[in-house]
């Protein structure tokens, strides 16, 4: 089995304890891709797309900024973090999909990768949401961490 650090030696869920870590600036990069119907991302092409709801791109990035921000409420062993940065960049990627990007930066004992997850994945549900009268098909997909600095493992190019 591997070494799963949110269980104890019995097997019981808990937080890790990061009260001996050093404070480190940590960065990490989430991203997501969502796939839609190709006319539906034509309309992005001057960089929003316009709805009743309002500005897609500005809902879902103000969407994905709130949503790093409440991370610990929702994933249950998150430690709270006191964000030093929050960026979201929605663009699009092909002729049938934008990407989502989240960059979360803290200096903190823990890393930032849940946050980065969590505001890519609900920019990407905002987008759904308000484009899902135009093309209820639509797929998110891919979400990932792209990159990750300052904490024990780095992954991927440094910012």
């Amino acid at each position: 089995m591997p070494n799963l650090t949110h269980l104890d030696a019995q097997g019981h869920p808990r937080m890790v304890d990061v009260g001996d870590k050093a404070v480190t600036t940590r960065t990490a990069r989430a991203a997501c891709r969502i796939t839609m119907d190709p006319a539906l991302i034509a309309s992005f092409a001057n960089g929003d797309l316009h709805t009743k709801k309002g500005s897609v791109v500005q809902t879902a990035t103000v969407a994905g900024i709130m949503a790093v921000k409440q991370t610990s409420a929702l994933i249950p062993m998150c430690h709270p973090l006191p964000l030093d940065h929050c960026a979201i960049d929605i663009t699009i990627h092909d002729a049938s999909s934008l990407r989502v990007e989240c960059l979360c930066k803290v200096s903190s004992k823990t890393g930032v990768e849940m946050e980065a997850l969590t505001g890519a994945s609900i920019a990407a549900l905002t987008i759904y949401d308000m484009c899902k009268s135009a093309d209820p098909n639509m797929i998110i997909s891919e979400l990932q961490v792209i990159q990750k600095t300052g904490g024990k493992t780095d992954l991927g190019p440094k910012p």
